[in-house]
């Protein structure tokens, strides 16, 4: 049983795409540890920028970008393993995290590939006014994104 009534179930408030990429763990790690860096590979189209230098090392760092939108988001990392795993919980510029999660995971795979999950999960959201957004980030956005990124690694950008 769901224990939010009116909400899709768990299973749907949680998208995830994955696929092997071409190019080692580390280097497709650096892309996405590197704020500066995530508005070339965002297949949402809405990041606009984030400082440079601000790369992240260890949970508990913050980072902020900049949306398209003009608004800031305030980046909680709330899992980290270097070159593996790296999670953040967005917030409103001076807010607390809302409830949901982006999340890449790498895996190493045979002949120097890299196995890339990248998971959206909004089953902590708890802002109804913000569940009509939430579920309209589907595997094929994420998909996008793995995919934009996938060619920067793939090229050694």
């Amino acid at each position: 049983m769901d224990p939010q009534p009116g909400l899709p179930p768990v299973h749907e408030r949680i998208a995830t795409a994955e696929r092997s990429v071409r190019a080692p763990a580390s280097g497709i790690f650096e892309l996405i540890a590197d704020p500066a860096r995530q508005p070339e590979w965002d297949g949402n189209d809405n990041l606009a920028r984030s400082a440079e230098g601000r790369r992240v090392h260890a949970v508990g760092d913050v980072f902020v970008t900049e949306l398209t939108n003009g608004q800031s988001r305030e980046n909680h990392v709330v899992e980290f393993a270097e070159g593996r795993l790296i999670a953040w919980l967005p917030a409103p510029a001076g807010e607390e995290p809302r409830g949901h999660l982006w999340r890449w995971e790498l895996e190493p795979a045979p002949q120097g590939a890299t196995l890339v999950r990248h998971t959206y999960d909004w089953t902590r959201l708890a802002d109804e006014s913000r569940f009509a957004r939430a579920s309209s980030y589907t595997p094929a956005h994420l998909m996008a994104s793995i995919d934009r990124l996938a060619a920067l690694a793939e090229r050694g950008a």
